[in-house]
């Protein structure tokens, strides 16, 4: 079963292009893991931030959050980059996908 891994987040005012730096790196070294599937990330009008990462199994997703510059990265964000953040790691027990033909 796939693991989704939703991160919610707030930044501290004025380091959004430490931020920016930092989860582009970030994001790199995710696509480049063993089992990655998928992220996005959406930006709300209130400055909330959402990112959704899919990786294809448990291992997969612990290697990738226990993976040294990932844990630097999260330390990092708790010291000076997040006012606040909110994390669901869950495995996909149902999922369906719909795609319209093309027209």
């Amino acid at each position: 079963m796939p693991i989704i891994t939703v991160f919610r987040s707030r930044l501290r005012p004025g380091v959004e292009d430490e931020y920016r730096r930092l989860a582009n790196a970030m994001s790199e070294l995710a696509h480049a893991m063993d089992g990655f599937l998928e992220e996005k990330l959406f930006v709300a009008a209130d400055g909330e931030r959402v990112t959704i990462v899919w990786f294809s199994d448990w291992a997969s997703h612990g290697a990738w959050a226990s993976h040294p510059e990932h844990r630097r990265a999260q330390q990092r964000g708790r010291d000076e980059l997040y006012a606040s953040y909110d994390l669901a790691i869950a495995e996909v027990s149902d999922h369906r996908l719909f795609e319209a033909p093309p027209a």
